[in-house]
């Protein structure tokens, strides 16, 4: 079993905007395995559903800063060491659209992540990384990422949220090592949606 792990902050407020994209991409990958009713728990939303094995999809719901109580909810529940756990994320010091798989090390000053790894005890987590960009110069920073991508940036967010959550298939089913060489090339993830599909999907 694995628990995908979206972040972002709930709320019409945020919705669609650059902090939120862990969101965007856990329910892409959600759609595409066919999981099922969306239900409250642990703090967060949850959905169950098969990419080859079982796997939980978790957005908490406690805002970006406190995920970690979610996520230590449900690894409690599910029995799950950290190293089942994907936690899926934007990156402000990566290029828009750049994917960016690690299978550990420290939060790089994502704080979500960083309460997560606070609350699991250990640096042993699997993330994946969206790239956002940096703000343009005299931006604040928060604003910048509480705020909605511009619209010549929103292809290339559509196209990093799909490839993301096929991408996160990938590593359910073949691996850290697997998805590290295949998506973490130095190329925007719009030019890389034509690479070819994730392994199929059983969704029954």
């Amino acid at each position: 079993m694995k628990l995908i792990v979206g972040l972002g902050n709930p709320g019409r407020r945020y919705e669609q905007t650059r902090h939120n994209i862990g969101f965007m991409v856990a329910s892409r990958f959600a759609s595409l395995i066919g999981a099922g009713a969306v239900k409250s728990r642990f703090d967060g939303e949850v959905a169950e559903g098969l990419a080859g094995s079982k796997v939980v999809v978790l957005c908490p719901q406690t805002f970006m800063n406190a995920s970690g109580k979610s996520v230590r909810k449900a690894c409690d529940f599910y029995k799950l060491p950290a190293e089942e756990v994907l936690v899926i994320c934007d990156d402000m010091n990566l290029p828009i659209g750049r994917l960016r798989f690690r299978a550990n090390g420290s939060s790089g000053g994502q704080k979500g992540l960083a309460d997560i790894l606070r609350h699991l005890g250990t640096e042993q987590v699997a993330r994946l990384r969206i790239g956002i960009d940096r703000p343009p110069p005299g931006w604040d920073t928060t604003e910048y990422v509480l705020g909605k991508f511009t619209e010549d940036q929103q292809d290339r967010i559509d196209a990093a949220v799909e490839l993301a959550a096929k991408a996160a298939i990938d590593w359910v089913q073949q691996g850290m090592q697997y998805v590290m060489c295949r998506y973490n090339a130095d190329t925007a993830a719009n030019d890389r949606t034509d690479s070819g599909p994730s392994t199929p999907v059983d969704s029954s």
